[in-house]
């Protein structure tokens, strides 16, 4: 007896069977044959081969104030005073808009000449007709002698006579730039110094050592020049301190301190890590203040 539907039933199970035998087939041609009455071989095992890691820069300090995307920091390397061979221990980033500006000659000139002159006090001062001993009485008779006419012998035009237009001290020639080129003038001393090698990076400024002729050594031995400005915001360590008491071209001042003059008067710039941070936020926060520095009794609202 057939049942209803049996010829489409059989053609697809037909179907299966083919479709499965296919697939078998291809299985089996695609096997490694194996000799009969052996174990087949295991495949042999593939070891992923790992490259070795890429070492990662030493930056030991990075830029504490944020980078615009469209520059990049420039780097240094990071010294020790510890050892003469500890030159290199790692990088350090510097802000491309404090350590990487445009070198401005005109605003060092600037800034040089205000720095000698804004406290200078002239107390050149020479004597009028009026303040000269003598000259009381007419020379000699109006007319009548032939000879010039003069009203005292301590008139300008007389020798031993008073002064005209002279200086008549004390004189201040104080004035003020305006803080903007102040500050210009201090980035581009740094980028100066930066660009021509004459500014070193340190992790600190312990020595081993209080004795002058080791920082003199160490001065000789990295040829860091004859004179050597040394920056540090922090508390100046004992050693060397008194190291420096005894030397005459190495010096040590504060962070607030660092000025124009005293970086082009010593031929090697010495900043620690702190001082670099401490420069990068006090530099770049007169690039976006807001808050006027007069009156200067008043508290700043946005000081870093």
């Amino acid at each position: 007896m057939i049942r209803a539907g049996g010829p489409r039933v059989a053609a697809a199970a037909a179907v299966r069977a083919w479709a499965r035998g296919r697939a078998g087939a291809a299985g089996v041609s695609s096997a490694p044959t194996a000799p009969t009455g052996s174990p087949a071989a295991p495949e042999p095992r593939r070891e992923k081969l790992l490259l070795p890691a890429l070492p990662r820069s030493p930056v030991l300090r990075a830029c504490s104030v944020p980078v615009p995307p469209h520059r990049s920091p420039v780097q240094a390397w990071v010294e020790s005073l510890r050892h003469h061979d500890d030159e290199r221990r790692g990088l350090t980033d510097l802000h491309p808009d404090v350590f990487a500006v445009r070198p401005r000659l005109d605003i060092l000139h600037t800034v040089a000449m205000w720095q000698k002159n804004f406290k200078r006090i002239s107390y050149a001062k020479v004597k009028t007709r009026a303040e000269v001993r003598g000259g009381g009485r007419k020379p000699w008779r109006q007319k009548g002698s032939g000879r010039a006419r003069h009203g005292s012998i301590r008139s300008p035009l007389w020798q031993g006579g008073g002064i005209a237009h002279g200086p008549r001290g004390p004189t201040s020639y104080y004035y003020m730039l305006p803080m903007k080129v102040r500050v210009l003038g201090l980035k581009v001393a740094l980028t100066v110094k930066l660009m021509q090698d004459d500014l070193h990076i340190v992790d600190s400024l312990e020595i081993p050592t209080a004795d002058p002729q080791y920082l003199l050594d160490l001065a000789q031995y990295r040829r860091w020049g004859h004179s050597i400005l040394i920056v540090d915001v922090n508390e100046m360590p004992e050693n060397i301190g008194t190291a420096v008491a005894g030397l005459k071209t190495i010096n040590l001042i504060p962070a607030l301190g660092l000025n124009v003059h005293s970086m082009l008067k010593h031929e090697t710039l010495v900043l620690t890590l702190d001082t670099v941070t401490f420069l990068e936020k006090k530099l770049l926060w007169h690039d976006t203040r807001y808050s006027p520095l007069y009156p200067f009794s008043m508290p700043y609202s946005d000081f870093p």
